[in-house]
This record gives structure tokens, sequence and C-alpha cells, in this order.
């Protein structure tokens, strides 16, 4: 293996498309498997070999494997996006697939920390076929208090925060927060600042942190089925010691570790003893399952009144509204990225790899229809379904199917875990109350959707 101590050459920096936008990355090392770094809240690939303590945790873990770095659409050296058209999760698990084509990676180890992780945990549930394990350091579920999350900062500290971060942007890096044990470093200290000064602009840093604030990943935890690995300091002070360990125990089968240590940055402190747990299980991962459990959006449609349009229209008419129905449907599918599990009769069942795209297409599909007066209502859920051939079955689609039986003529009704996952997309939420689903435990809270 080679010494991490000799300075790794700088990888070449590529772009890839995604979508409209350009994402930068970069490959190194040759090792046996793909690990892909998602960065934290900012990053610049380039500068990042330019700190010592960063450089020197890159290129320990490419000593390892063949690693894949790349910047968040909106930071570093990828296209900068408007503030007011930051990516949603779903954006950013495109633009990972982007970078994993691009560098010809079929299935890879994911390494993240702090606010990537709500990334790489996502990823890691909706494409266990592309993911062999999943590791984060520092991670969070949640970033708004509430009485069963009461680690995270209450609303008017986290708009505090955001505030001062904005006002101090590139002269404050936070280092006696995020990296304490070389706070007292000035010259660290400066090399941070200029790091996230040449990461993202305040403007962009602080949408960031207010579209961050509104994800919350709870619900997806228990559906990840490859092997994970939770690290977490015990004086994070960032990210409590407790949310770690709270995470990890909602992830089946998940290993925690609690390491020694304050710094929030896995590359400050003890970098060795985290690397040396996250090589460990890295190179002793157990060859891959067969995958016949993922998390996926699901989208209940059917038209509403249709016994009596077919009465009034006769058989004839009414079979060739339904053709034209089904065609309208199933171009939005293609368009939005769905996948037709199978028809209902006057509806349909379809599968997203993403809630957004799955609300938008529902949207469009009812705005569509009424061109050729027909009113439709659409249910939409995210949960962990089994596939069965091209069948899905599971709690999930019967969660689905009660949602959307729920809406009325006109309306896109979804569950809470569809609106936590959509923060930044544009769309608006009105609540519909808490409702107890025939033949499924618990109440849920239900939400009807309006883009904006």
């Amino acid at each position: 293996m080679r010494d991490v101590r000799d300075k790794w050459p700088i990888p070449k920096t590529r772009y890839t498309r995604s979508g409209r936008y350009s994402i930068a990355y970069q490959v190194t090392g040759d090792g046996p498997f793909d690990l892909l770094w998602i960065p934290g809240f900012v990053s610049n690939v380039e500068l990042a070999w330019e700190e010592p303590l960063l450089a020197r945790f890159l290129s320990r873990l490419a000593s390892i494997s063949r690693l894949i770095l790349f910047d968040k659409r909106g930071t570093g050296l990828s296209d900068r996006v408007p503030p007011d058209e930051l990516p949603t999760l779903e954006e950013r698990m495109d633009d990972l697939v982007a970078v994993l084509d691009a560098a010809g990676s079929e299935r890879a180890a994911l390494f993240s920390h702090s606010e990537g992780g709500n990334l790489a945990v996502l990823f890691a549930a909706t494409f266990p076929q592309r993911t062999i394990a999943l590791v984060t350091a520092g991670i969070f579920a949640k970033r708004i208090w509430s009485p069963d999350y009461p680690w995270a900062p209450r609303p008017d500290d986290r708009a505090a925060e955001i505030e001062a971060m904005e006002r101090d942007w590139g002269v404050d890096a936070g280092a006696t927060r995020l990296a304490p044990s070389a706070s007292n470093d000035e010259a660290f200290a400066r090399r941070l600042a200029a790091y996230f000064r040449q990461s993202a602009s305040p403007g962009a840093a602080a949408a960031l942190m207010r579209m961050n604030t509104q994800i919350d990943i709870r619900s997806v935890l228990p559906t990840i089925t490859v092997p994970t690995l939770v690290l977490h300091r015990r004086g994070d002070r960032d990210a409590s010691v407790e949310e770690g360990r709270w995470i990890a125990e909602r992830i089946p089968g998940a290993r925690f570790a609690e390491l020694s240590g304050q710094d929030h940055l896995p590359w400050v402190g003890d970098q060795d003893g985290l690397l040396d747990r996250v090589e460990e299980f890295l190179t002793g991962s157990p060859p891959a399952r067969a995958v016949d459990r993922v998390l996926a959006t699901l989208l209940f449609i059917d038209i509403v009144g249709s016994t009596a349009r077919a009465a009034e229209l006769g058989d004839q008419r009414w079979r060739e509204l339904l053709e034209r129905f089904f065609a309208t449907v199933r171009r939005e599918l293609v368009r939005h990225r769905g996948r037709e599990v199978h028809s209902l009769g006057d509806g349909l069942l379809a599968v997203f790899d993403g809630p957004a795209r799955t609300v938008h297409c529902a949207l469009a599909i009812r705005e569509a229809v009424r061109d050729f007066g027909l009113e439709v209502r659409s249910g939409a859920h995210i949960g962990e379904v089994e596939l069965s051939g091209e069948d899905i079955q599971g709690i999930a689609v019967h969660v689905g199917a009660r949602v959307a039986a729920l809406a009325g003529a006109g309306e896109v009704w979804v569950s809470s875990t569809v609106r936590d996952l959509v923060a930044g997309s544009g769309l608006e939420f009105r609540d519909r109350g808490r409702h107890r689903l025939k033949g499924v435990p618990d109440e849920w809270a239900l939400y009807s959707v309006s883009a904006d």
C-alpha cells in the first residue's frame, strides 16, 4: 500500500452533465472497489488538496479504493445556481448518478459526513443496487427541534445561526465549533475560511442552510438494506453523539462506533482513528446480496366519477377516452422518470426514484387530462417496497392507496414522508390533518399539494 504521508498527486478535474448543469468531479487511486466521498455542507475538489489535513484524509481513502470526488451542484467548481433554484435531494441524487456514470462506476461504497449524510442515506436506500456499503460520520437526521428529536436546534436558534453565518461568511469559519482541536491554529482558521469562501457565496451558503433545515430523513433510515457503519465523535459540538446513536439504531443491522474527540470535521483531530474504522469496515464488507427491497415513491391515480361518465358516453366512447387518458398518463410518466407498475381499471400505480418528480408528475397529469374533460385524484407515499418481478408489494403500497382514496377531484395528497423529502422543490403543502388509514397501523399526517 502506498505511504499516504507522501504527497498524493492532485487528480484531474473533469465535468459531467446532470440536466442543464455541469458537475465537477475527480477520480484517483486504483483500489479494488469504488468509493464515493460525499462532502458535507460545501466543497471545492481542487482546493481540498491544498488543505494539508483534508489532503491527507483523502489520500488515505484513495490508498484503499478508487476514490471519486465531486462538488455538489451550486458549490465549488460545479455550476452555480440561483438561490431560489437550489437543488433538492432528488436532484442531488441525479448528480450522483451522473458522476458515477461518468466515472465508469456501476457500484460504489458511499462515505459522507454532516449535511452530506442526508444525500448519502437517501441514495443508499433508493439505489441499493449501486451501493456497496454506507459509511457516515457526524451526520444528523433533521435540523429543527421536535419533542421526538431533541438534539436539533430550535427554530429561533437555527435562524440566528444562519444569519450569523451569512454575515460572517469567509471571515469566521466556525472553527471553534467544527474543529475545536485546531481552533487555536490561526493559519488553519484562515485556510478553512478561505476554503468555505471559495466553495460558495454567502447568499448560496445561507440558502443551502435554509433548505437543509427543512429536510427530515428519519423515515428513510429503516429502509436501508446495505451494510452501514455510523461513526460519531463523543464530543462533537455540531451534531450530538446521541443523534448518531439514534440514527444507527434505526438502520437495520447498522454498526455504531463512538469515537473520542470533539471535532465535527472528520479530517480534523484523530483522523487515523476514524479512518481505521472506515478501512476495516469497507475492506471486510460481505459480498453483495440480491436486491429485493428498495425505497420508492408510489403514485396512485384514478379518474373521479368514472362510472357516471362511462354511462353517459357509452362503451365505445368511454373506451376511447380511457385510451386517451392512459396515453397521457404514460407520456407524463416518461417525462418524469416514473415506471408503470400496473393499471387499475380507470387508474394506475406507478413507482418513482424520487418524491419531487412524483408529485410534479401528478400535477402535470391533473392539468393534462382536464383538457379532455376528466378529473383525477392522486396520492403519493414514499416507503420501502418488496420487488416481485415487475410488481411491488408491502405496507407502503397500502398506505399510498389509502392516501389517494382520501383525495378529492383535482387533488394531490401526500404522506408526511413525501413532504419531508422535497424541500426546495417549489411545492406548497396544506395540512389535511391526521388520519387513520384502513388496515394500516397508527395515524398518518397527510397534506395536499400545489405548485408555486
